[in-house]
């Protein structure tokens, strides 16, 4: 892979970036060996999907942004309230700091079980706006007094800001009112895994016209889509890695019927998924229970062409044509979900050649 004579580093491609630690990890150390790795291969934006016990946001993005200084480092996501509105403020500002303007923030809604069972307010469309614009005045400097849906706060200030611009804001979204709100309220729309080429076409569309409607530049909102790949795997990896991680989407209770009719696919299928033995009893998510590699035979139950439609499976070659696909359909950016850093090398290569 070519590097820059001058500075050594691989030529940056702004439209693609990864996670480091997909899924579920016991041990956080590799996020910053592989952070490295998705910076030699060049690629513009290194993802943290934030798990509480392992993946804190805020350590692994002071890690990762000392041992990098390329790519941006986002969260992909992270949720409002679970950080105090004026810690997540210092957070986003500090990580900001150390990595030189390089971080975003990307916020999620998740599911209301998520809130209740920790004690924290229904996270619906009112409260994720007004964090946000907390989250704006805060970063800004600003002293912010707040009393609503989101909870009381009577006087909030940060005691002291960095020289340097606020991280911008991103919202993870799935069903039209989440896209709207995406336009609306933030700075960039995260689609979710799984969606077809379609999918995020109809999805970019609606957020950028919901910007459009309030007055801001719907260019200038960033859509980033998440699409699952599996490069040149066998197939007991490649069947855990998309099958196995689909499992643990479709299978939540309203969150796979909603993930199901975004896509135009037959709903009834989410409910045969859940008739699967290993599934039986589950209310959560399937992912707190088994590993992807454990829910790689489940995926079978799940049809093909989902599957196929929804990721980037199959030779690397063929695996760098469906991210263009993506791209043309409205995405600015990718993420590339499900394969760790090191087996990306030949699709970044396949995706250079095609440019």
């Amino acid at each position: 892979m070519a590097t820059d004579a001058r500075t050594g580093l691989t030529p940056m491609i702004d439209s693609l970036g990864a996670y480091v630690l997909p899924g579920r990890v016991s041990d956080p150390r590799a996020a910053v060996g592989e952070a490295k790795t998705i910076e030699h291969l060049g690629l513009g934006t290194v993802w943290i999907s934030e798990r509480y016990g392992t993946k804190d946001l805020g350590v692994l993005t002071g890690a990762i942004s000392q041992a990098t200084t390329q790519p941006k480092i986002a969260s992909g996501i992270s949720h409002f309230l679970f950080r105090h509105p004026l810690s997540m403020a210092s957070m986003a500002m500090t990580a900001q700091s150390l990595s030189n303007g390089r971080f975003i923030l990307g916020i999620g809604r998740s599911v209301g079980p998520m809130f209740s069972s920790v004690g924290l307010p229904a996270m619906t469309n009112v409260v994720l706006a007004d964090c946000a614009d907390m989250y704006r005045r805060l970063t800004c400097g600003e002293r912010v007094r707040y009393d609503g849906a989101a909870g009381k706060f009577p006087a909030m200030r940060l005691g002291d800001t960095p020289d340097v611009t606020p991280p911008p804001i991103y919202f993870a979204a799935i069903g039209p009112n989440s896209m709207d709100l995406a336009g609306t309220h933030f700075d960039g729309l995260i689609t979710h895994p799984f969606l077809t080429v379609d999918a995020v076409r109809r999805a970019a569309t609606k957020a950028r016209r919901a910007a459009e409607v309030v007055g801001k530049d719907p260019a200038a909102l960033r859509v980033v889509a998440t699409v699952v790949v599996a490069p040149d795997l066998p197939l007991a990896q490649e069947e855990a890695m998309i099958g196995g991680r689909a499992v643990t989407y479709f299978q939540i209770p309203k969150f796979g019927e909603l993930l199901a009719k975004v896509n135009e696919f037959d709903i009834d299928e989410v409910e045969k998924l859940r008739a699967h033995p290993k599934l039986v009893g589950i209310k959560g998510s399937a992912d707190n229970v088994f590993t992807k590699d454990e829910l790689g035979e489940v995926g079978r139950s799940l049809p093909k062409h989902w599957l196929e439609s929804a990721a980037a499976v199959g030779s690397a070659g063929h695996c760098a044509k469906r991210l263009q696909e993506y791209l043309n359909a409205g995405a600015d950016e990718l993420i590339l979900h499900g394969a760790t850093p090191e087996l990306l090398g030949p699709t970044i290569s396949h995706f250079r050649a095609n440019k």
